[in-house]
């Protein structure tokens, strides 16, 4: 049996505070997300006639990963102008580093469960030129890359539950660039792709969120087929295979009660419907069961 740890995934040793959502039916929760800004030393190193392009990713960031997160239907998100004169007062906007005090103060204020706050700690956009010796050609090459740390903190006691580090760059970039048909010139970011940029980078922060604190469990087994409390609106696929884990708590060394994963089986998703999905029990099953909690299979 192995112990995972939280900041490799996003579902595993929650604490001892998080068993209910395991066992319970799963209701909506407040969180509150703090405003999306760089920290102080990447504001100071990126060149003015880059600073435009930032800001505007950043500022679509910020409305994006609200949406998105609403779009889960997991959360109510609350009471943001409050949550930013707390972290402002603390002067821990920029850089991201929350403590338990300022966290639980925040969740206080605006009546949340939870606090998400995400800093740029990254950011490249600029054209590279080669030019082949003997030859007389030259080529250029783009250099993108955009980086983004998201904490999310039970606001009730303070306690980290995730850091995670967001990337994309020049391979997902070119990707959006093909799919969507967008155009650069002369190496600068266009106003579409930039909000490209930013609503996929929002929706793999909120598709975290909502799986460190509502992770997908199994709600029904009827023979082959299971029942699956993710929607839709949360990144399930059919087709897909699932690990199906069963929850046991456990002492660790320091007398904290942590949840170790233990693998019963896979599970795959044959339908996603708006508030639950279908799956079918693939090959060895060791005991897959109500409250069995899922996670991508490698």
């Amino acid at each position: 049996m192995k112990i995972i740890s939280l900041r490799k995934t996003g579902f595993v040793l929650l604490s001892a505070a998080l068993l209910p959502l395991l066992a319970a039916a799963q209701e909506k929760a407040t969180i509150a997300v703090s405003s999306i800004k760089p920290t102080p030393s990447l504001a100071a190193s990126v060149k003015p006639d880059k600073k435009p392009s930032l800001d505007r990713i950043v500022e679509s960031l910020d409305s994006q990963l609200i949406d998105r997160i609403n779009a889960t239907r997991k959360f109510d998100v609350v009471g943001r102008s409050d949550l930013n004169d707390v972290i402002k007062e603390q002067d821990l906007g920029a850089s991201g580093n929350v403590d338990a005090k300022t966290a639980a103060k925040a969740g206080k204020l605006t009546g949340a469960k939870y606090l998400l706050v995400a800093t740029v700690d990254d950011f490249q956009d600029y054209v590279e030129k080669a030019t082949f010796e003997g030859t007389g050609r030259s080529a250029t090459k783009r250099v993108f890359r955009f980086s983004i740390i998201g904490k999310i903190y039970d606001a009730t006691t303070g306690k980290l539950l995730e850091s995670a580090n967001f990337q994309t760059g020049n391979d997902a970039f070119k990707q959006i660039q093909e799919e969507r048909n967008y155009s650069v010139k002369d190496g600068e970011l266009s106003d579409e792709m930039m909000v490209a940029v930013s609503r996929t980078l929002a929706q793999q922060i909120a598709g975290r969120v909502v799986t460190v604190i509502y992770p997908p469990k199994i709600l029904d087994v009827d023979g082959k087929q299971v029942t699956i409390s993710w929607g839709d609106a949360l990144p399930i696929t059919v087709g897909e295979t699932w690990e199906a884990c069963f929850p046991r708590t456990k002492t660790n060394d320091v007398g904290d009660a942590v949840i170790i994963l233990k693998p019963v089986g896979k599970v795959k998703i044959t339908r996603v419907d708006e508030t639950s999905s279908e799956g079918e029990i693939v090959g060895e099953d060791l005991g897959i069961a109500e409250h069995c909690v899922l996670r991508k299979a490698k």
